[in-house]
């Protein structure tokens, strides 16, 4: 069934990739009440996980490709803890971006834009939510960028 946000996908040209498993004893999302809380989504694309470190390996704008990808990441989590129909989701509440970089880089907020101007790209004002930026000297399998998220449904 097409609905208002599969055509804002669609027209943004924007493929979403399968529902990643997860990789380790959790589930990659838990419905409680109107509210879905998705598990931390890890950069990757089609040629695997996108790692590095911020303010040493990669710049801020290799972190905003992968902190989108981690956007679209939760976006296929999204779509397959609704059953396929993302007509069910009435807005994204928080999103929490951890950022795999060096002592002195102070721009996580601009490399975590990345999932945030994806989700307001897709879901326009419903699309605002409340966030956080985080460092992280490490992340899981070297991976630059790790962001969870909570969406209210309709």
């Amino acid at each position: 069934m097409d609905n208002i946000i599969e055509s804002k996908i669609n027209s943004l040209g924007i493929v979403l990739p399968e529902a990643p498993a997860p990789a380790a004893n959790y589930v990659p999302f838990v419905i409680s009440g109107k509210y879905v809380y998705v598990s931390g989504q890890v950069s990757s694309d089609k040629n695997g996980f996108i790692c590095g470190k911020l303010g040493s390996s990669m710049k801020v704008e290799d972190g905003y490709k992968a902190a989108r990808q981690c956007g679209l990441a939760l976006l296929a989590q999204l779509k397959s803890a609704c059953s396929g129909d993302l007509s069910k989701v009435k807005r994204v509440l928080k999103l929490t971006g951890f950022v795999n970089s060096s002592d002195d880089f102070i721009d996580q907020p601009k490399v975590i834009n990345g999932a945030s101007d994806t989700m307001v790209k897709i879901f326009g004002d419903n699309g605002m939510h409340a966030r956080a930026a985080i460092s992280s000297n490490s992340l899981p399998l070297g991976v630059a960028v790790e962001v969870d998220a909570i969406f209210e449904l309709n």
